[in-house]
């Protein structure tokens, strides 16, 4: 097994992402002589050095583990968005030509009792009152385009594995459910709280859950705000697994090895409903045009509110 060094970079390294943008060059870091082993090729990948995922391979199980680390709050910033996309892309361009060597991909998160609480509130604000669009806009467009490439399993033969091993709020909830299994401890808490200041959840959610439950219900969920149990998530065929708390890990692993065996069979079937109920891009980038619009109209007592949130967030370090 191969295990990052779990390095954690600065707050200022992570901040500086929002300057320098998102680079999703395909080539970036690529100094590889194309004849290495494919155990060089993965060791000296920098898939197992990223600032806020450690990510271990796991060849006995045929998967990749990953894990996310946030320096601050547990939250989507930009340093983490940066992150993910260096793991998608990574991983594809280290097992996407491999022959099915990796069958599974796993995310779940370090941070305790928190998978994710989703976007970066004090910067959303902070946008707002100097009503910076761009800002905001390139934000939710590289989200979109985090959920589109979990959704299509990263143009891979593969088994998307979320793990909430804690909550998964916001937008933590949406790239969540974008998986095709999710394994979640009875402890974890589920919702979309976006309304309670004004705003929605503009990144994959309703796209997501009327593919998942229905129309009605997906309104229903959104709207309300609430907060769901595990238990609650999987009734409604959300989650795929409850299981005890501090179980996570090993159910994940028990699940991967029942399933090894038909892993094509499963495949196809993902495949297939993709197919059934397909989700683009352009979908999810067009209703984050109107988040952003949406959000941009936004009071001062919504933004107080979005505040008083983030503080909450950042209290949990």
């Amino acid at each position: 097994m191969i295990d990052s060094g779990r390095f954690n970079p600065s707050r200022d390294e992570a901040e500086a992402v929002s300057d320098e943008g998102f680079d999703d060059d395909p080539d970036h870091g690529q100094a590889y002589v194309t004849e290495t082993t494919v155990d060089e090729t993965i060791s000296r990948s920098t898939l197992f050095d990223l600032g806020q995922i450690d990510v271990r391979w796991d060849e006995e199980l045929a998967t990749l583990w990953a894990f996310m680390t946030p320096t601050e709050r547990p939250n989507s910033n930009m340093g983490l968005i940066r992150d993910t996309m260096a793991w998608q892309r990574e991983s594809r361009r280290v097992f996407g030509d491999k022959g099915g060597m990796l069958k599974f991909m796993v995310l779940g998160s370090r941070f305790p009792g928190v998978f994710n609480l989703g976007g970066d509130l004090e910067m959303f604000a902070e946008c707002i009152q100097r009503r910076d669009r761009d800002t905001l806009l390139k934000y939710g467009v590289a989200c979109c385009e985090i959920v589109e490439r979990i959704w299509h399993c990263n143009d891979m033969n593969i088994i998307n594995i979320g793990l909430a091993q804690g909550d998964a709020l916001g937008g933590g909830l949406e790239a969540l459910m974008c998986f095709d299994v999710i394994i979640a401890e009875r402890q974890a808490r589920f919702g979309l709280p976006e309304v309670l200041f004004g705003l929605f959840p503009g990144m994959g959610a309703y796209s997501i859950l009327q593919r998942r439950v229905g129309p009605v219900l997906a309104r229903q969920m959104i709207a309300d705000g609430r907060i769901y149990t595990a238990d609650e998530m999987f009734e409604m065929g959300i989650v795929t697994q409850v299981v005890d708390t501090g179980d996570g890990e090993a159910a994940t692993a028990r699940w991967i090895k029942d399933h090894m065996a038909h892993h094509a069979g499963y495949v196809g079937i993902s495949r297939a409903g993709r197919r059934v109920n397909p989700m683009t891009l352009t979908e999810l980038t067009d209703i984050v045009e109107m988040w952003t619009e949406t959000a941009l109209s936004l009071s001062d007592r919504d933004l107080r509110m979005m505040r008083r949130l983030a503080a909450a967030q950042t209290r949990l370090r």
